[in-house]
């Protein structure tokens, strides 16, 4: 394996481990979900703009015909953390666990029937450990409440935005480097997650220090450091084979009522 296809395996792992803390970070937090997902939009973005500024700098200028791709990631990523966060306060742990696994399936039909890609064995196999990993986990608490109400589709719909973000960002990271990439679906993902809370009725202000350092934690680890990693690995890897291995099995130590972002 050379240097340059060794790189996009340990972004891969890098991403997948930080993106595995954002539910511990969350859980401390006492604010809602939606608000969790709007300060880690938000902050992560400022962090990340001298890294853009930079990059305007020294590379090319991003063409205008590409920008609107991860803007439209950004506007996904919104929704899927709206979506997954109140999921959890209308169903079970184990249900929103589930059915956001559904996401490498739907990454399959899209992949299949709109961009007409030959999935290999490898997707296959990483699809079927992802979806036993987490029915093993989590699989007594959902055949004790089977029921499927608001919250599960809430958190399908979730899944539908993650998978939807991950074929965006395939495409995107083909024409515009990580960095400017991530700070753009930054900018898309804060407005749309400030316009969510704001139709929520979430108040922006009134939380605890442990909080605000949560906030700034997960702004780091979670998004910074596990969407940046991901995005990058995204450039080399078909959608297909990232999204089994970043899936919502992630989040199984979710508890009932906890509004967390995912």
């Amino acid at each position: 394996m050379n240097q340059n296809r060794f790189f996009p395996y340990i972004a891969l792992a890098i991403g997948i481990t930080a993106l595995s803390l954002s539910a511990m970070f969350v859980r401390w937090s006492d604010a809602p979900g939606p608000m969790t997902g709007f300060y880690r939009v938000l902050i992560s973005t400022f962090f990340l703009t001298p890294f853009f500024l930079r990059q305007q700098k020294i590379l090319e200028p991003i063409d205008k015909k590409y920008l609107a791709i991860p803007l439209i990631a950004g506007i996904f990523t919104a929704f899927d953390f709206a979506f997954w966060n109140s999921s959890l306060k209308y169903t079970t742990a184990a249900n929103a666990t589930l059915l956001g696994n559904t996401s490498p399936l739907w990454v399959a039909l899209f992949a299949l029937f709109f961009f007409r890609e030959k999935l290999r064995g490898i997707f296959w196999m990483g699809l079927a450990l992802a979806l036993a990993g987490a029915a093993l986990v989590m699989g007594s608490d959902f055949l004790t409440h089977p029921t499927l109400g608001i919250g599960d589709l809430m958190a399908s719909t979730a899944a539908i935005f993650y998978a939807s973000y991950q074929l965006t960002t395939q495409r995107g990271r083909r024409h515009i480097d990580p960095f400017r990439y991530m700070w753009l679906v930054g900018v898309s993902a804060t407005l749309g997650m400030f316009i969510i809370n704001i139709v929520l009725g979430y108040s922006f202000t009134g939380y605890s220090t442990q909080t605000w350092i949560i906030f700034f934690v997960t702004a780091i680890i979670s998004q910074m450091i596990g969407y940046l990693a991901i995005t990058y690995a995204l450039g080399h890897f078909p959608a297909s084979i990232v999204s089994p291995h970043t899936d919502r099995s992630t989040h199984s130590d979710h508890h009932p009522g906890d509004s967390s972002a995912g």
